[in-house]
């Protein structure tokens, strides 16, 4: 059978601020914590109520600032939920700080998960999904079992570049970076990256598992589409992935979060899919979940590295 994986990044609402150039101070303290206070419990109960496991991308410095973030995760930990890190400080030009501020952000960020659930993270996720060979050296370094980056989705490098561009002629320019386009010549199938070239493939000890684009196109099945569009779109993009040996999908925290559960208006306007209610969003997911339980052998991220490993 194949094997799929569901993830979640845990980006706080403070990251969306940054994304799309709206200062923090939109944010009351509740907004800070809504990611992990909201979003989390959703999240456990929907993997829960369709029988499958999950991964949570943590990131280190909430965990530090937040009692309740810390406890959620160990929470998460002891139901089987895999928790893996999302680096320190989700900082979006991490790939530009240096081998040494890299791998000191890194080591941070484990320290911060081992102390919420006792286990140490075998995973990482790029900020912003951005992956070079410094990046990657470091995870080598700090000996993860697998790296889950890597996004070769030509529709979603092009919308973000545009958006980027966008905001930077409005005179409040993002602070996300954007990649390299070799990753758009990146496998779309899990790989074992060339360490002085991570976008292709080498000899590695990190096994990197990329998100799930389409063949051809690599239009992205995420979080994102998968509570946006139109239903039968995102059966055509799951029936052309069904090849695949493996299917990575990938969400985000705020993908079971709307307006109502009190985020700023500012960002519900810049963050279109907040304006789709969080009811709807779950149903949705409930749905795509149970497409991946009923022709998948779901699993989380570590053992589908450890699983394909060999294979590559």
């Amino acid at each position: 059978m194949r094997l799929a994986s569901i993830s979640v990044d845990l980006d706080s609402l403070p990251h969306y601020c940054r994304i799309h150039g709206l200062p923090e101070s939109l944010l009351d303290a509740r907004a800070r914590a809504l990611v992990h206070a909201v979003a989390v419990p959703r999240f456990m109960a929907l993997l829960a109520a369709v029988g499958v496991p999950g991964t949570f991308f943590a990131i280190g410095e909430d965990l530090e600032a937040d009692a309740n973030a810390a406890a959620g995760m160990r929470a998460a930990h002891a139901a089987g939920i895999e928790v893996a890190s999302h680096s320190h400080a989700h900082d979006y030009a991490l790939t530009r700080r240096g081998p040494a501020a890299i791998l000191d952000d890194l080591q941070r960020a484990d320290a911060a998960i081992l102390a919420a659930t006792g286990v140490r993270p075998e995973g990482f996720r790029a900020p912003g999904y951005t992956l070079n060979a410094d990046l990657y050296a470091a995870t080598e370094a700090l000996g993860y079992r697998y790296g889950s980056s890597a996004f070769p989705a030509t529709p979603y490098y092009a919308a973000k570049a545009a958006v980027m561009g966008a905001l930077a002629l409005a005179g409040r320019p993002s602070r996300s970076v954007l990649d390299t386009p070799r990753v758009l010549l990146a496998p779309r199938v899990p790989y074992r990256p060339d360490p002085a070239r991570p976008y292709q493939r080498g000899s590695g000890s990190v096994v990197e598992l990329p998100m799930a684009v389409t063949p051809g196109l690599r239009f992205p099945f995420i979080g994102t589409f998968a509570t946006t569009l139109p239903l039968g779109t995102l059966r055509a993009a799951w029936r052309m992935c069904r090849g695949d040996a493996f299917f990575n999908f990938e969400l985000h925290g705020v993908d079971v979060l709307d307006g109502s559960d009190g985020i700023p208006g500012e960002l519900v306007r810049q963050q279109r899919d907040l304006r789709v209610s969080a009811a709807k969003k779950l149903e949705r997911l409930r749905e795509i979940f149970g497409w991946l339980r009923a022709e998948c052998d779901v699993v989380t991220l570590r053992d589908a590295s450890g699983r394909l490993s060999a294979t590559l």
